[in-house]
């Protein structure tokens, strides 16, 4: 029964820890970070990481991914969603360019194809990886989420993630001739074809349901169960993150009459076991015990150029798509944040012999650097807006 103990332990550390955040003028979500940090093996070592903490916090991320998708002002996201993409494609390159370099600058250089480069075409490729769970969490908590820089934001974030595929599978592919890039992609295609046209069909028939049974929890209970499908179904038919997979169902929802009823249902059992545990599980998956100076100054370095990565990829990029400073800052800055989708790289890389044990120490640094600096620097850069 260790397990209770453990959850137990994570709501209160975290629950305590947030308002001790909210205390001090900063996102909740960072003291939650701070409480797995805490609780984990870098603090007293109270609660390990075990494969319930592990599946209760992925529940965590999907949800926060739904009610992301169901406050999506569906209209701002059209007006966005070439805007998105182009943004999403800078901030996939730029940091896979300065990952594979940086990467051979501290551990040597070699030719086109060579094992060093192949190492640090993957540096690079984690550095591209974003995580929205946090910044959504974040533009949430300030009441931008549905606004212009926060649809833009979430929706580059989304794209971004199945750009992150293509480029992950690009790059095994090169080390395991037995991946095939064009069938990743046909995936991603199909996922995207079928999610719009199953789309219509649930849509109209929640519209149903909605009317007739206006303000009911089986209608919540009934988007939970469509959300869990489609997060199951992204990953494991279309090699899509589960997390795409749960935005599109909020998506698909967002226009319902009864889709603010639906959120607030789904943020109670978020807010309450699935967010925090999220949240804290970051801090727990934290251990520094094989750091050396090397690995230290290249952590500080790789950390270092994939935030720069994304703000000059990603706010560069919607500068000059006409998006004003302050707006491009807040973008780039919303982009920062790395999370489960670092890890989940990192550990193909570490399956296949493209990254050793020892380079998740970085990861894991990059993971709550960004966590900690992305909720603080979204929160001076919107300001009063907020």
């Amino acid at each position: 029964m260790e397990y209770l103990f453990n959850l137990a332990m994570i709501l209160f550390v975290a629950k305590l820890l947030s308002v001790g955040a909210k205390k001090l003028n900063l996102p909740e979500v960072v003291g939650m970070i701070f409480a797995g940090l805490l609780l984990g093996p870098s603090g007293f070592s109270l609660v390990k990481e075990t494969d319930f903490i592990d599946k209760v916090a992925e529940i965590g991320v999907i949800l926060l991914m739904f009610e992301a998708g169901l406050e999506t002002d569906l209209k701002q996201l059209k007006e966005t969603g070439l805007k998105s993409t182009l943004i999403a494609c800078a901030g996939v390159f730029v940091p896979v360019l300065l990952g594979t370099v940086l990467f051979m600058c501290f551990y040597g250089f070699g030719p086109f194809g060579s094992e060093a480069m192949l190492k640090g075409l993957f540096v690079g490729t984690i550095m591209a990886a974003t995580s929205v769970s946090i910044t959504v969490a974040v533009l949430k908590e300030l009441g931008v989420l549905t606004g212009k820089v926060g649809t833009t934001i979430t929706g580059a974030a989304i794209i971004d993630d199945v750009i992150g595929i293509v480029v992950l599978t690009l790059v095994m592919s090169m080390k395991d001739t037995s991946t095939n890039v064009g069938i990743v992609i046909l995936k991603a295609t199909l996922f995207f074809a079928l999610a719009i046209g199953l789309g219509i069909i649930i849509y109209r028939t929640f519209a149903w349901l909605s009317a007739r049974y206006s303000k009911q929890r089986r209608i919540s209970i009934a988007s939970l169960v469509y959300c869990l499908i489609m997060a199951y179904m992204a990953e494991t038919y279309f090699g899509i993150a589960d997390i795409t997979g749960a935005y599109v169902a909020g998506v698909v929802l967002c226009n319902l009459d009864d889709s603010a009823y639906i959120e607030r249902r789904i943020e109670i059992s978020s807010y309450m076991i699935f967010a925090p545990v999220f949240f804290a599980s970051i801090g727990l998956k934290t251990s520094f015990h094989s750091m050396n100076l090397t690995l230290f100054l290249f952590s500080i370095a790789f950390v270092l150029a994939s935030m720069l990565g994304k703000v000059i990829g990603c706010g560069g990029t919607a500068r000059l798509l006409g998006f004003n400073q302050k707006e491009s800052l807040q973008i780039g800055s919303g982009m920062m944040a790395r999370g489960e989708v670092a890890l989940i790289t990192a550990q193909k890389g570490l399956a296949i012999g493209l990254l050793t044990s020892e380079f998740f120490t970085p990861v894991i640094f990059l993971i709550l650097v960004s966590s900690f600096v992305t909720p603080i620097a979204l929160k001076k850069l919107f300001g009063s807006k907020a």
